[in-house]
């Protein structure tokens, strides 16, 4: 052989050595990844191959699976008042993917989860159909409905979460505008385009603000405040009168800040007083003197700078409530108010309240009650668990006497149930740099105690970018009260 073939050769042999050590590490090395590839057309068909097992609510399934032709995938999701349920289920569509519970627990939903391997080998055997297993979640449906219709009548962005105090069950996540996921469930482009237009709409529908949005929390972060000044000393007794003028000189600033209830109401008012009118020169006094570490200390015991769920919780996973670093005076002043570069999700506040109304222990939330298999039996059920000790049973108490106060002869006066015992918060936060022209975010956070031991604690927040409203209808509870109260109602079985 001349030289120049004995090359060409040994070149051909090297290719050929190449595509052999390919193959086998395709086969081999990344044959899993590849197999459960999102991309990988084979992973969609089986996903959506038979029916998928259902989301839970209240016993009833609110998802289902029905039959179609003229395409690979044999089942299409279908939801049952989708838009109301959107922030928990998410959507499984054949053609734009997955998100939240259909998401996180898509292996038990259809069905491909190890654990039901010997089923499926008997399935085979006996001809039976594959069946997935069911999500059954920890939403209450008369909680979720008084929620939804509360945001809805208003046509107000906006969420709304409820929990559980004593054992961190959420009772209520919605989000609006919402959207419904049956209209894009399929693969056609009739769909796709209604899934875009879903994305392209500025009320940002596919959104989920309860876990995923940040926002000032404004005058509701004052329960916090006011934890943190009782748990470090700072104040010691809430009916006593504080030196805090009103209006307020920021530190290290020519700026004074006022309180809508009056600088009458409010100079040197005590801080039960401050809660009942919401008056914010107490509270920039108190952050000050507790001073940035402890504040921000107190503010991560409840749950800021931390993920509210842990990776396992997957596409439940929240965004992070921020109490910020590196504050100066003035910062750390403006964030007693919550206000300055202090930002929380509704869940966040959601968990504040509740934790105060548990006398101080933040419960780990939770979604899912349990999974079940295809035959019902319990793959994994959970259970309470305390989060973390916010506060100690004495500094709650004395906040709950304070955001009983307000609800009684305050600003959260719309909040009040017969027969239930009601603690509750008013709050506006600022938005933009020109306060006279842009409308207040508006929030309102309490909890109900049944006497029978019940609890609930509730989260609004409403966006009033799109209404045509007063900066007084945000402020005093008007437009958020009304909403906890019926969610209260629901859950406590009023």
């Amino acid at each position: 052989m001349n030289r120049p073939l004995r090359h060409i050769a040994i070149f051909c042999g090297l290719l050929m050595l190449a595509l052999l050590i390919r193959a086998n590490w395709l086969q081999y090395a990344t044959s899993q990844e590849l197999a459960t590839h999102e991309h990988n057309r084979r992973v969609k068909i089986t996903q959506f191959a038979t029916p998928r097992g259902d989301i839970i609510v209240g016993g009833k399934a609110i998802t289902g699976s029905k039959e179609v032709e003229g395409t690979d995938f044999k089942y299409q999701r279908t939801f049952k008042q989708g838009a109301m349920y959107a922030p928990v289920t998410g959507y499984a569509s054949q053609a734009q993917g997955m998100s939240l519970l259909e998401n996180t627990y898509d292996t038990i939903l259809s069905g491909e989860d190890e654990r039901f391997a010997f089923r499926h080998a008997k399935d085979i055997l006996t001809g039976e159909p594959r069946r997935g297993g069911d999500v059954v979640t920890t939403i209450d449906p008369k909680a979720q409905e008084a929620a939804y219709k509360g945001l809805t009548d208003l046509d107000a962005r906006g969420a709304v979460v409820a929990l559980d105090p004593a054992t961190g069950k959420v009772l209520a996540l919605v989000s609006t505008p919402s959207y419904d996921p049956s209209v894009f469930a399929g693969n056609s482009f009739k769909e796709g385009d209604k899934f875009q237009a879903l994305v392209d709409d500025k009320g940002k529908p596919l959104a989920n603000r309860p876990l995923r949005e940040t926002f000032p929390p404004g005058s509701t972060f004052k329960i916090l405040t006011a934890a943190a000044a009782l748990e470090h000393g700072v104040v010691t007794d809430v009916n006593a009168a504080t030196d805090a003028v009103s209006p307020y000189p920021l530190p290290l600033s020519s700026s004074k800040i006022s309180s809508e209830a009056g600088d009458a109401t409010c100079n040197k008012a005590s801080m039960k007083t401050a809660m009942q009118y919401s008056c914010n020169n107490v509270f920039l006094d108190a952050a000050l003197k507790v001073g940035e570490e402890g504040m921000r200390e107190t503010a991560e015991k409840f749950g800021f700078n931390k993920d509210v769920y842990s990776e396992e919780f997957g596409d439940m996973l929240a965004t992070k409530s921020l109490y910020p670093s590196e504050l100066d005076k003035p910062g750390t002043a403006l964030t007693g108010m919550g206000q300055g570069s202090l930002t929380s999700t509704p869940m966040q506040m959601a968990m504040v309240t509740a934790a105060l109304a548990n006398n101080g222990k933040v419960m780990q939330p939770y979604i899912v009650e349990k999974l079940l298999g295809p035959d019902l039996s319990v793959l994994e059920e959970n259970s309470p668990q305390v989060k973390s000790e916010a506060v100690s049973e004495e500094t709650a108490k004395k906040v709950q006497e304070m955001m009983e106060f307000t609800a009684k002869e305050g600003s959260a006066q719309r909040a009040l149930i017969d027969g239930v015992t009601v603690g509750g918060k008013t709050g506006t936060a600022q938005r933009g740099d020109d306060v006279s022209k842009e409308v207040p975010y508006g929030w309102f956070v309490s909890y109900g105690k049944n006497p029978d031991g019940r609890a609930v604690a509730v989260a609004v927040f409403i966006d009033p970018t799109a209404m045509d409203i007063s900066r007084s209808d945000i402020s005093g509870g008007r437009l958020g009260a009304p909403i906890a109260r019926s969610v209260m109602k629901a859950a406590l079985g009023k």
